[in-house]
């Protein structure tokens, strides 16, 4: 009962009894987190009119979310571990709840952005002990397919997001999007304390807070730098010395990583090649996913002149092709036959191809764009269930907490910075090209005009 190598657990040997109503339940769960790391997308117009939100002010309120669960998603995990996963994963759907009334009744960009932080801690609750549950109550057999579900859920819920806040902004205002969230979160609690069995790895160990300040300080500093480059200069004292202190702080983490006896991400796991290739290319995907879809919701509103229920209709496809795929078993067959690696890699390809569609067929007319969006979610669809995959197997089945969490900060981080990245060439590029007309900090105000 109390062995520290195995996951306490009251589990038939196939699995637990109601293991596929379970899943949907906290499915459910993380498809509302999900949701709201891109809902804001197609919200920018309406934002920057209602409260005056600049560029910057947009990506925060955004990357707000992204860097709070990526930096305490390892610790969420291992406290998953430590203290229950049923238990956390209730706490999680409390405190997103609450986070999304705060942000649907918020009055400022700033109220906003704080909120959103707030919402960001209740998800890196969830993230983490969703997959963590299914990881437990599937057994060898049904756990591939069972990851692959929890996969298309979790790219359903992060392209799917700018559809959603499009169909919320054509019927209400923009605060609906954040309150819609709360009779989910009820629902769900509702269900989870019923239905999903509590799990943990015996004594577990001890959260490491120290780790997660560092982690979220030094990625927190990285993205403001990136953010701040458009406004202030990529010279600029500022913007030098955010990036040196965040990248300073980031290899003091890694250090006190290397250093106790229980981190909350043991760079051990950097020795298991599949481990690292699964690391970088889940980065790359949520990067690729988050920035794209950052920036094709304001060319398809403030170029295009769609609006925002239009806008997420046309970004659809991506995320329709993402479920479809993933529901014929497609990605889970072919890891069996071809392997791994193979899957990661084809799966990459068909996302860069898809991104480079985009780019260049998607300026003559949203033909172009469609192609590339539908060819994105075919190299998503494969991939990402190969890499939650690869770094759950890396990982030992009592530590399947911290390896939830290390899934879930990969896609946070990368989707923080892809709309870091790309948002700051887009404020870059406007600057410029019209630098006497307006400041690239106004860039969504000035393109509403």
């Amino acid at each position: 009962m109390t062995a520290p190598a195995a996951p306490r657990s009251d589990l038939a040997p196939h699995g637990h009894p109601q293991r596929w109503l379970i899943l949907g339940v906290i499915c459910l769960a993380q498809l509302t987190v999900l949701l709201d790391n891109t809902v804001l997308n197609v919200a920018i117009p309406s934002l920057t009119t209602e409260l005056d939100a600049s560029t910057a002010d947009v990506q925060w309120m955004i990357n707000a979310y992204s860097l709070v669960q990526a930096g305490l998603l390892l610790t969420a995990g291992s406290s998953a571990d430590r203290y229950g996963r049923k238990k956390m994963l209730v706490v999680g759907l409390a405190l997103f709840g609450v986070g999304s009334l705060v942000a649907g009744l918020a009055q400022s960009s700033g109220q906003l952005i704080a909120a959103r932080a707030g919402m960001g801690v209740g998800g890196a609750l969830l993230l983490t002990t969703t997959l963590a549950v299914v990881v437990q109550i599937f057994d060898d057999t049904e756990r591939v397919k069972a990851i692959g579900i929890w996969s298309t859920v979790s790219s359903l819920g992060f392209a799917a997001g700018p559809l959603f806040g499009g169909f919320v902004l054509d019927h209400f205002w923009w605060g609906a999007i954040f309150l819609i969230n709360i009779p989910v979160a009820l629902i769900a609690l509702a269900a989870v304390v019923r239905l999903v069995p509590e799990s943990k790895s015996g004594q577990g160990e001890r959260p490491d807070l120290l780790g997660a300040l560092l982690s979220t300080i030094g990625m927190t500093a990285v993205v403001f730098a990136i953010i701040s480059g458009p406004e202030h200069g990529w010279t600029s004292g500022r913007v030098l010395l955010t990036a040196f202190v965040g990248a300073a702080v980031m290899a003091g983490f890694v250090l006190w990583e290397l250093h106790i006896p229980n981190p909350m991400l043991d760079m051990h796991f950097f020795r298991n090649q599949k481990f690292v290739g699964a690391v970088a290319g889940a980065i790359l995907v949520a990067f690729g996913m988050g920035g794209s879809l950052f920036l094709l919701t304001q060319h398809l509103q403030f170029v295009l002149g769609y609006g925002p229920l239009e806008a997420g209709l046309r970004t659809a496809p991506m995320a329709l092709t993402v479920v479809a795929l993933n529901l014929t078993g497609l990605g889970a067959r072919l890891v069996r036959t071809w392997g791994t690696p193979v899957v990661i890699a084809a799966g990459m390809s068909g996302l860069a191809a898809g991104l480079a569609a985009i780019a260049v067929l998607g300026r003559h007319g949203y033909g172009g764009m469609l192609f590339g969006l539908v060819v994105m979610g075919a190299g998503i669809a494969l991939a990402m269930p190969a890499m939650a995959n690869a770094i759950m197997s890396a990982i030992p089945p009592e530590k399947a907490g911290v390896g939830a969490g290390v899934n879930g900060t990969l896609a946070e981080f990368g989707n923080g910075l892809g709309v870091a990245v790309l948002g700051a060439v887009m404020n870059a590029r406007f600057a410029a090209l019209v630098p006497a007309a307006v400041g690239a900090s106004s860039l969504p105000a000035a393109l509403a005009a």
